[in-house]
């Protein structure tokens, strides 16, 4: 079946593809790291696939002890007394919305546990069999993920978010819900793509770009760029 590190929530059979691994039913219950907005995201997934959440880790203590439904918000994230059983008895998701804590929450991992976390994909969710999709990601309801598409590591695709065949989405990127991404366009690591964005076939967004919602984004945008409007314009 794999590591834990290779473990991926989608559905139930495993694909293998490159380096890139899907599995679709995870054997470990899993603790999310993260409770609140996309923390509730991320338990509604899992809980819908039927995957056990043993329970939920957030570095703001006013929520510590509390409660959401049925699962308790156990601890700060980086309490050893539950991490140590990530890789072992559970699995480990992070569902923090800013990037810079996702990715050190996701160093911590690697570093103290040597582990990925794995995917939140959502039961809604299209994923074409010939798709390459990393650890880490959250894929959110009625996304679609084309044939020959590429989403690698810890990137969120929003609700209804698509990601045509032959498109590439990097690391820690943020596709934004009802946003579309044409067939062979490229999203760089740590780009935000905004809300209701079409990138149009093709186009290259580069490293940490940002394009706010509702733009059609027309021709290259580069490195920390800041595009906006129809058609996209540098701000």
């Amino acid at each position: 079946m794999g590591s834990p590190a290779q473990r991926q929530a989608v559905g139930d059979r495993i694909i293998h593809q490159s380096q890139f691994t899907i599995l679709i039913r995870m054997e470990n219950p899993v603790l999310i790291l993260g409770a609140k907005g996309l923390g509730l995201v991320a338990l509604d997934i899992f809980q819908r696939n039927n995957v056990i959440v043993y329970g939920l880790l957030d570095d703001d203590t006013t929520l510590h002890n509390t409660e959401i439904g049925e699962y308790t918000i156990m601890g700060s994230t980086d309490d050893d007394g539950f991490l140590k059983l990530i890789g072992k008895k559970c699995e480990a998701f992070v569902a923090v919305e800013e990037r810079a804590v996702r990715r050190d929450l996701v160093e911590m991992l690697n570093d103290r546990r040597h582990v990925m976390p794995v995917n939140a994909i959502h039961d809604t969710a299209v994923i074409s069999s010939f798709a390459e999709i990393g650890h880490g990601n959250l894929i959110a309801a009625r996304a679609v993920v084309n044939a020959k598409a590429t989403v690698g590591n810890l990137s969120l695709i929003q609700t209804g978010a698509v990601i045509e065949h032959g498109a590439t989405v990097g690391d820690y990127a943020n596709i934004g819900a009802g946003s579309i991404v044409g067939s062979g366009a490229s999203i760089d690591d740590d780009a935000f793509i905004g809300s209701g964005v079409t990138i149009i076939a093709g186009v290259k967004i580069g490293k940490g770009a940002s394009v706010g919602a509702g733009s059609v984004v027309v021709e290259d945008v580069p490195a920390k760029g800041r595009v906006f409007g129809n058609p996209a314009k540098k701000v």
